[in-house]
């Protein structure tokens, strides 16, 4: 019987949300993890968690026993850190969540560089443009592009992006370069990323809002391809210049009504529970991460 594995085994199912995701979330058996859970809660004499086949709920001993536990197991890994050594301290794994099409453009390089640097850090990556939890999901850390809400997170600025509308010099010579908003309403067509805003909005010269909604012609959940598509010809697209920047520097598409897009700046992080103990494998990989993007970043248009 281990004490400590049995509070951080119960910390991961609360935060897990099930029995089953946190035993996939610490690689066992779903038995091995339901076992030390009540072995736990015989050992301590008190009923921790309700559990029922759709849900599970912390008692109020639970609810005490697991903060306690987070105190507890964050002043563990705080004494470790001080007295392990260097190489110790920079093993382990990282799991990291970070947008699909920002990771495999941008990220890819500075992991590979971090891999070089830190060979005995084990990285754990799922590259998804859907947004985790990173307490109930188990990531250390994430990378995420936008103006962040209020949370629990703590989070390190890394770069920024700009939103900028394109289209095709093919697709202007058919169609028309706009010179004001209202000029999209002329036959434009859109094309859509699935979770985007339903219009697009812009502000006059006298800081008022416009809101344009043009017929949508492909809706799609990765913007790559609708970068390729606006390339073709097949319509507008609102996009990250971190996505298509390279085709503006070539000339195979062109940013237009950038006067009326004042507030399009979006802030790129790294973002970390505040609720955890910050290992120092993950402070090296912020470290990391904010020295490498740094300075002008890859995909400026200035």
């Amino acid at each position: 019987m281990n004490p400590i594995d049995q509070m951080q085994t119960f910390v991961r199912v609360v935060e897990a949300g099930s029995i089953s995701k946190a035993a996939e979330q610490l690689d066992t058996a779903k038995s091995a993890v339901s076992r030390k859970l009540s072995e736990l809660e015989q050992r301590l004499n008190v009923t921790l968690l309700k559990r029922t086949t759709r849900r599970q709920t912390l008692t109020e001993a639970g609810e005490r026993y697991y903060q306690q536990c987070l105190r507890l197991l964050d002043d563990i890994a705080e004494i470790e850190a001080q007295i392990s050594d260097a190489e110790a301290a920079l093993s382990g794994r990282i799991r990291i969540s970070a947008p699909l099409t920002f990771g495999l453009q941008h990220l890819s390089p500075v992991l590979h560089a971090f891999r070089q640097q830190y060979p005995g850090i084990q990285l754990d990556i799922d590259f998804n443009d859907r947004r985790v939890d990173l307490i109930e999901d188990g990531f250390d850390l994430a990378v995420r592009i936008g103006r962040l809400p209020d949370s629990s997170l703590i989070a390190r600025r890394l770069s920024t992006t700009r939103v900028l509308l394109c289209g095709s010099p093919d697709y202007f010579a058919q169609h028309g370069l706009p010179k004001t908003p209202t000029d999209l309403l002329d036959g434009h067509q859109r094309l859509q990323y699935r979770t985007a805003a339903e219009q697009w909005h812009f502000k006059d010269h006298n800081e008022e809002t416009q809101h344009i909604d043009l017929p949508v012609l492909m809706v799609a959940n990765n913007g790559n391809f609708l970068c390729d598509a606006a390339i073709c010809g097949q319509g507008l697209i609102m996009m990250p210049d971190f996505i298509c920047y390279q085709a503006i520097r070539d000339g195979r598409l062109i940013s237009i009504l950038e006067d009326f897009m004042p507030d399009r700046e979006l802030g790129i992080y790294a973002v970390y529970p505040g609720t955890r103990h910050l290992s120092e494998r993950v402070r090296v990989m912020i470290e990391f991460l904010s020295e490498y993007f740094s300075g002008e970043s890859p995909w400026s248009l200035s």
